[in-house]
């Protein structure tokens, strides 16, 4: 095993050979053989381990073992300790998810730090395997079916192409120490369940189950790179603009294509969404429907989808009470500031000109509500703030994000848009207070 894997290194991760690597190591037989076939080829590594304090003492155990390992192979050893059932609890997460989560985090913190290049793990062709299986039982696309990464970022997986049974027989040939992980047998752990169950049934109907699976994984990899390719294209076409805040996507370029379903689903499948039917209805909805996530919002605004995420669609429901008007106004739309003028000037949607007798003090900046109205500069007649912003063709993320200069309970300006025609200056207008709203 160490010739091939010498040789895969050698022929498919050079890259290893002239980095920093830190190995991820458990003290288990995957990670400990990980070490020493890293250590025969001559690598530069150090190891990380991570007490998650889950084992009682055996936890510790295996903290004291992979400190003996790293001098025993003379390479730098970093241990971090955590309490990974008050993680677990804090963040609403399985122990499992929990652990993984304070693992990669703090890998890549190390990395960070002391410059390491990458970030080794022993995950081999079985792992692959039951990785497969847990995502096919619990529901998933093409991607949660082309296996694990070799290279993710700077994460790396060297062993991807051995199998269990070809790391153990290597471990005894060669007299290598590791530790049993006691949870490994428990039978509580879909993995474990899959592990000792179902795959060893798997292997008895077909002995050369690994080989068949590395061939399968390989043809979903090939028809990944078709969906991808395909999925670029239409993507390409479908957006029609792109900012911080939104996403908005042409609806005829999904309708264009055949199974608008799976295009939908490969599109948004990273948002959250998981009512592909409800997605797909909006392509002939009508405006102003919309489907969410636990992250974000899906809108049908006219012939477009508009993609927002829902911390965006929160309201600030607060007013900001104004009562000096030296002091300049911070938005989230920008900054607002009031002068004293003794000349008007023509107004506009960054600038407006009232009468000061006619308001009332102190003012107040909120964001639109339903029922809102105002008489609209220039025009007879007054008409509700809703009505306005869909005669403007404002698309949902910008409704969202449209403030009212109040007096009172009357609104004095739609901010950015237009001011209100009763606070307009006149002949007998005797103060004049000047508006300005400086866009972010």
């Amino acid at each position: 095993m160490q010739n091939q894997f010498d040789n895969y290194i050698e022929s498919k991760l050079p890259f290893l050979k002239k980095g920093k690597s830190v190995i991820a190591i458990s003290g288990g037989i995957d990670s400990v053989v990980l070490a020493h076939l890293c250590h025969k080829l001559d690598l530069d590594f150090a190891l990380a381990h991570c007490n998650f304090n889950l084992r009682d003492e055996e936890s510790n155990e295996d903290e004291d073992f992979v400190l003996e390992l790293g001098e025993q192979l003379d390479v730098e050893t970093f241990v971090q300790n955590f309490d990974t059932q008050a993680y677990a609890q804090e963040h609403k997460l399985s122990i499992q998810m929990a652990a993984r989560e304070l693992r990669y985090n703090w890998f890549e913190e190390l990395a960070e730090q002391l410059q390491f290049n990458y970030v080794l793990t022993a995950h081999h062709a079985d792992d692959n395997l039951e990785t497969f299986l847990i995502n096919f039982t619990r529901g998933t696309g093409l991607n949660g079916l082309t296996g694990i990464p070799e290279v993710n970022g700077t994460v790396i997986r060297p062993l991807l192409q051995f199998s269990r049974l070809e790391i153990e027989d290597y471990a005894r040939a060669n007299n290598i120490i590791w530790r049993e992980d006691s949870s490994n047998s428990s039978r509580k752990y879909l993995r474990n369940k899959l592990r000792h169950e179902v795959i060893p049934i798997l292997k008895e109907i077909n002995p050369r189950l690994l080989e068949s699976f590395q061939n399968t994984l390989s043809h979903l990899n090939d028809t990944t790179d078709i969906v991808t390719e395909s999925l670029k294209a239409v993507s390409k076409r479908a957006i029609i603009s792109k900012n911080e805040k939104e996403v908005t996507y042409n609806v005829s370029e999904f309708k264009k294509v055949n199974n608008s379903k799976a295009y939908l689903f490969e599109m948004f499948k990273d948002y959250g969404f998981t009512e592909w039917n409800d997605v797909e209805n909006l392509l002939d909805a009508e405006t102003g429907k919309y489907v969410i996530s636990n992250t974000h919002k899906l809108t049908k605004h006219r012939e477009f989808l508009i993609l927002t995420a829902l911390h965006q669609e929160k309201q600030n429901n607060d007013a900001i009470v104004i009562s000096d008007l030296e002091t300049n106004i911070q938005l989230p739309i920008g900054e607002v500031n009031f002068s004293k003028v003794t000349l008007g000037n023509t107004n506009s949607v960054q600038e407006i000109y009232v009468d000061a007798n006619q308001l009332e003090f102190p003012l107040q900046i909120r964001q639109w509500k339903t029922g809102d109205e105002f008489y609209p500069f220039g025009m007879k007649g007054k008409k509700k703030i809703s009505k306005y912003l869909k005669d403007e063709k404002l698309t949902p993320l910008e409704k969202d994000n449209v403030w009212l200069l109040m007096s009172g309970e009357k609104v004095v300006w739609v901010m950015g848009k237009r001011a209100d025609e009763r606070f307009k200056i006149n002949n007998s207008t005797t103060s004049i207070l000047k508006i300005k709203l400086i866009e972010a």
